[in-house]
């Protein structure tokens, strides 16, 4: 299920990429985010927190940290402002944030 409609952003379906998320290709477009790319192929859980409680797609405009992942060896990039591109490598980083 991809999003579609959103208050503050727009998506915009361009050309096709793919992407590796925790080792699994990923097809997404162009001009969408990472987290929207991951919603639209079924990922809901985006991170866990300390606790190891599963955090998803939630404010998708930069404000919290549920969607902090590692993108291509960078740590805590929120993946819900950062757009997809052709190739990237994404891991799930769990726990305490991770100081790079």
């Amino acid at each position: 299920m991809r999003i579609n409609e959103h208050p503050i952003l727009e998506f915009k379906r361009d050309k096709p990429v793919t992407f590796t998320f925790d080792g699994q290709q990923i097809s997404a477009y162009e001009n969408e985010t990472i987290a929207v790319a991951l919603h639209g192929a079924g990922v809901r859980i985006l991170s866990r927190s300390q606790k190891q409680r599963p955090r998803g797609l939630y404010c998708s405009i930069g404000n919290c940290a549920s969607c902090m992942m590692i993108v291509d060896g960078e740590a805590n990039v929120k993946t819900c402002i950062t757009l997809v591109r052709d190739g990237m490598v994404i891991k799930t980083q769990t726990g305490k944030g991770i100081l790079t």
